[in-house]
């Protein structure tokens, strides 16, 4: 729609002087509907359009973004960002430049099977009424309330082209859609039980089909009541522990996803998701089990992060963070790669159009091993399964990390035995990944918004993985 505007922006950025010019157009239109205890609390649609130019000028970057999409404003913020770039140039010594990356040309345009507009704002809220109408009756059969319940839809259609005077071009129309909801659980004599859980997938109102939420949420719900009534606490010694794909994806994402994104290991970023224990000397050293794989793919069909090429016009591929057990490569984009002399592995992404492009991560994960969920537990006397999660936490470095498990059993003689309620993996970094000794072969994905920099970029992710089995692990309880 502005690929003329966009072209011309460039060539006029590199009139000025700019070494390097990019413009973006991006328009980002959102919905949401929320249902909180029965009641629709909130049906609300935005829109939210506009260019960003980013310069390369002398030894600094200049970054400037309008709404206003006229040719004149447009030269404006041109001329602002060079400003700007040169004005810095004249106080930075390090110095920026770009390095090099597969640079593309191409469109990607996904088509929803069915669309968010052939749905009523009336139907989506009868849905979300039938699926809190289910999870209400099967927690009442068992004698747990659900006192506060929020269930809630929401659609992101994302437009967005990209064009430097390096010779990229590029096009992304993704629709996404995802769901949320949180629960908790209450009983007079046994307490609370909280549940947050997030879908989300690169499609239309058919991803909301085929997750079904009715009959999957009253069946989590059911288990959750059972949970709540019958678990008791987890072994005090030493056992070996199955973790869900659900846990084992947040914690590649934590563990491994932010502390190697480059620029948060050149010291540059430490905003909302902290620092990283990794050092620029440490690729290639040993940090887990020599089964463990850690990757980052945005290109995985109809995935929440999904993209084929990222806001620098670099054309993705695989990121292979840790393999085999030791740390293999981080997340870059141009600039950081130039310093690591490495090419562009096309983690630049910006969040909306008055952002500008930082390293982030897209649908990060474990790869999956060759053993099935009955193979893994087989062989475990007494051991805890910890399923889902409900709360974590970690250190500013990514090192120190503890993981409160929701949905839990034990593991008796090689069979899943009675629940576990709030057990506790509390583990570093190292020792999660060297503890493993088995990896399932069934991989998963859950969806989420991943926050970083300031101001705060929140952007669509995948943390997914298989099931994995853990040795020698002694597990704690959170007080209920």
């Amino acid at each position: 729609m502005f690929e003329d505007l966009l072209k011309e922006a460039v060539d006029y950025a590199l009139s000025l002087g700019a070494s390097y010019a990019e413009a973006r157009y991006q328009k980002d239109s959102q919905e949401s509907i929320i249902l909180k205890n029965g009641i629709p609390e909130v049906s609300a649609s935005s829109t939210k359009r506009g260019i960003a130019i980013r310069v390369l000028v002398g030894n600094s970057l200049g970054f400037a973004s309008t709404s206003r999409l006229k040719k004149t404003q447009v030269k404006k913020i041109i001329e602002d960002a060079v400003a700007m770039a040169r004005a810095s140039s004249k106080i930075i010594t390090r110095g920026e430049s770009f390095g090099e990356g597969k640079i593309s040309r191409g469109t990607i345009s996904i088509k929803p099977r069915v669309s968010w507009t052939s749905i009523s704002v009336e139907d989506k809220i009868d849905y979300l009424k039938d699926v809190d109408k289910s999870i209400v009756e099967a927690s009442e059969k068992v004698g747990v309330k659900l006192p506060s319940r929020m269930l809630t839809l929401e659609k992101w259609d994302l437009e967005k082209h990209v064009v430097n005077s390096d010779g990229a071009d590029v096009k992304h129309i993704v629709p996404r859609t995802m769901a949320t909801y949180i629960l908790t659980l209450y009983h007079p004599q046994r307490g609370t039980l909280q549940r947050i859980q997030e879908l989300g997938e690169s499609r239309g109102w058919e991803a909301v089909e085929k997750w079904n939420l009715t009959e999957n949420l009253t069946d989590e719900v059911e288990n959750l009541c059972n949970i709540l009534l019958n678990g008791t606490e987890p072994p005090k010694d030493e056992i070996d522990v199955i973790i869900g794909s659900e846990v084992v994806g947040l914690i590649c994402h934590e563990s491994a996803g932010h502390p190697g994104e480059a620029d948060r290991v050149l010291g540059r970023e430490a905003a909302q998701a902290g620092e990283t224990y990794i050092k620029p000397n440490m690729i290639g050293e040993k940090i887990g089990s020599e089964i463990v794989t850690v990757v980052d793919d945005p290109r995985i069909p109809g995935s929440f992060g999904y993209y084929l090429y990222d806001d620098e016009g670099v054309e993705a591929r695989e990121r292979i963070l840790i393999k085999d057990g030791y740390i293999n490569e981080l997340l870059h984009n141009r600039e950081t790669a130039r310093i690591f002399k490495v090419e562009s592995n096309s983690a630049a992404r910006a969040s909306q159009y008055d952002r500008e492009p930082i390293i982030r991560m897209a649908n990060t994960y474990m790869k999956p091993g060759d053993y099935s969920f009955q193979e893994l537990i087989e062989d475990i006397q007494l051991g805890v399964y910890i399923k889902s999660n409900q709360e974590w936490n970690i250190d500013d470095k990514r090192w120190n990390q503890r993981y409160v498990g929701v949905e839990a059993y034990k593991i008796v003689n090689g069979e899943i035995n009675e629940p576990v309620r709030n057990p506790v993996l509390e583990i570093t970094t190292r020792d999660f990944y060297s503890s493993i000794d088995a990896v399932g072969k069934k991989l998963f994905f859950r969806a989420g918004y991943c926050g970083k920099s300031e101001p705060m970029q929140a952007i669509p992710v995948w943390f997914g993985g298989p099931d994995i089995r853990l040795r020698k692990i002694r597990i704690s309880v959170r007080p209920t």
